[in-house]
């Protein structure tokens, strides 16, 4: 016999879920932009985050994130309300008189689930 009333249920907490995941994919990272006198770092959030899910680039003047994610299958669940975004992004821009040492930057994934970028500056009696 069909459930009308738990298939209506059924599809709006899907719909729900995924409208969610949108607003969340279209959301950026909230993202902190710190300076040193040698460097700059960038803290993005992004908890719940696999190392293997992050590109990390510098582009212009900007550190940008992109995580590209998985749902992991959990068996004997089926999933009911999908509302985490797959594809997060984020990006910074740097002080328009930044000068930095791009090719050295690095990225470190802490396990509080925030991702440090370190962007060195540039040697200015290297100029």
């Amino acid at each position: 016999m069909f459930d009308f009333a738990r298939s209506l249920g059924d599809a709006i907490v899907e719909n729900v879920g995924r409208a969610a995941g949108r607003v969340q994919e279209r959301t950026p990272l909230p993202a902190d932009l710190l300076e040193s006198d040698d460097a700059y770092l960038v803290v993005f959030d992004a908890p719940g985050v696999e190392a293997a899910d992050l590109q990390v680039q510098y582009v212009d003047d900007r550190v940008e994130v992109r995580v590209d994610r998985f749902r992991p299958f959990h068996e004997g669940f089926e999933m009911r309300y999908p509302g985490r975004g797959l594809s997060l992004d984020g990006s910074v821009t740097l002080p328009a008189d930044a000068v930095v040492e791009a090719e050295a930057a690095s990225a470190t994934l802490k396990d509080d689930g925030t991702l440090h970028v370190y962007v060195p500056k540039a040697d200015e009696a290297a100029d």
